[in-house]
C-alpha cells in the first residue's frame, strides 16, 4: 500500500490509526528493523532503506517496553552504551543525568519487575533518550496505561524530545491525548494513509 509522507526536523508528530492498522510495521521499517517490500526510507534528503539499524542511529522504544528482565534500572538504561567503547565514568554520568529528567533519580538498584507501569516506561524513555539517537520512534509508548499515567508519559516524552530539539514520531490509537503535545498527525488506516 502507497504510505508517503515527511517529517520535518525538530517536529513532534503522532501516528494514529487503530491496532492493526500498520503503525508498528511502518516505525518497524523506519527503524530498519523491517524491509519494506518497495518504496524507500529516506533521512536528511539521502536514501537510507539499505542501512543497517545499528548505523542509522535511530531510538525505538518498543510497545511492551522490552526491558531486560535480569537487568537493574541503571543496567538498562545503560546496556546501548555499555555495548560501544565508552568509559564508564561517561556512562555513569550519561545514565545518572537521564533517570533525573525521568523522575527516576533514587532508582538506579531496584529490580525493573518490581516497577509500576508507568515507571517501566520511563525507565524505557530513559533508555531511549541516553543513546542520543538522531530521531526518537515510540511504538504505542501509553497504551497500557491508565489516562492520567499516559497524559504524564506523553507530556515527558514530547518534553524531552522538545528540549533535546529531537525529532519524535509516536505512534498511538487514542486521539484525545494527541491535540495537547504533537504538532501534527498522520492517519493510518489498513496500511493507507488518511
Amino acid at each position: 500500500s502507497e504510505v508517503s509522507f515527511s517529517v520535518a526536523k525538530e517536529e513532534i508528530v503522532a501516528i494514529l490509526g487503530p491496532s492493526g492498522c500498520g503503525k508498528s510495521t511502518l516505525l518497524n521499517i523506519i527503524a530498519g528493523l523491517m524491509t519494506a517490500e518497495d518504496g524507500t526510507v529516506c533521512f536528511d534528503g539521502k536514501p537510507i532503506t539499505d542501512i543497517p539499524p545499528h548505523q542509522r542511529n535511530f531510538g525505538l522504544m518498543f510497545q511492551d517496553y522490552a526491558l531486560f528482565p535480569h537487568r537493574d534500572v541503571f543496567g538498562n538504561v545503560a546496556f546501548g552504551l555499555q555495548q560501544q567503547s565508552i568509559p564508564l565514568t561517561t556512562i555513569q554520568q550519561k545514565v545518572t543525568t537521564i533517570l533525573k529528567k525521568v523522575g527516576l533519580t533514587n532508582y538506579s538498584h531496584r529490580d525493573v519487575n518490581t516497577l509500576s507501569g508507568g515507571e517501566q516506561q520511563r525507565v524505557a524513555i530513559a533508555r531511549l533518550m541516553v543513546q542520543n539517537p538522531r530521531i526518537l520512534l515510540a511504538d504505542e509508548p501509553v497504551s497500557s496505561l491508565d489516562p492520567a499515567r499516559a497524559n504524564e508519559i506523553l507530556q515527558l516524552l514530547t518534553g524531552l524530545a522538545g528540549d533535546s530539539g529531537k525529532t519524535l514520531l509516536a505512534s498511538l490509537h487514542a486521539p484525545e491525548l494527541i491535540r495537547k503535545y504533537f504538532s501534527r498527525v498522520i492517519g493510518l488506516r489498513a496500511g493507507v494513509l488518511q
